[in-house]
């Protein structure tokens, strides 16, 4: 049975986790054990920080339209609850864009959730 040298794959494999340690501080970017750690650990946060990402956009796209709606004299919650009402699916990205650039047709979406909505929001709902 031929000898089987594996040197060639270690460094390689070695070079490659040390290329991607690159800009880490100390140990981490130097020691190929310490280096592995690292990488591997970054690959876990830049996973989980993907998916945090879509959270952190939905809030920050909530807080802009809660803004613009109190701006038209509404809260975010009645004018969540009324465009639901009406029938109006616009998700909140859209609304977002909306209320940053496009105040007018924002204002009219205010418009129709308003009309939508019940004038009296305590009263008993009836079975009708």
């Amino acid at each position: 049975m031929a000898r089987v040298k594996r040197a060639v794959n270690a460094h390689k494999k070695r070079r490659a986790v040390l290329e991607a340690a690159k800009g880490y501080r100390g140990q981490r970017s130097r020691l190929y054990r310490k280096a592995k750690e690292q990488v591997t650990h970054s690959l876990v946060y830049n996973y989980n920080d993907r998916k945090k990402r879509k959270g952190d956009f939905r809030q920050l796209w909530i807080q802009r339209i809660n803004a613009a709606a109190r701006e038209n004299g509404m809260t975010y919650n009645r004018l969540i609850q009324g465009l639901k009402a009406a029938n109006i699916e616009v998700d909140r990205k859209i609304l977002a864009e909306l209320a940053v650039n496009d105040t007018n047709a924002f204002a009219a979406l205010v418009e129709v959730a308003q009309k939508a909505l019940p004038s009296d929001v305590n009263a008993p709902k009836t079975a009708a």
